[in-house]
């Protein structure tokens, strides 16, 4: 544990969170990240088509959870 990417273990974080409760959740169609049900244009790449499928959420959660980020989010650009 000693030599993990704290980065990879905030991702695990969430991805935990997002596979305990799918229904909360949807992956923007336009950039695979996972965002709040709620949301009608994706924070990041201003997206509006999404999927809400369960299974697909938390299949996109874990693979977010084993890789880097690869995409530029709203706080980057602060």
């Amino acid at each position: 544990m000693a030599n993990e990417d704290p980065a990879l273990i905030e991702r695990a974080k969430r991805a935990r969170r997002i596979v305990r409760n799918p229904s909360q959740y949807k992956v923007c169609h336009g950039c695979d990240s996972i965002v709040a049900a709620k949301v009608s244009i994706c924070p990041n790449c201003h997206g509006y088509r999404f999927e809400q499928e369960e299974a697909l959420v938390v299949q996109q959660a874990h693979i977010l959870s084993r890789r880097q980020q690869h995409s530029v989010v709203a706080e980057d650009l602060l």
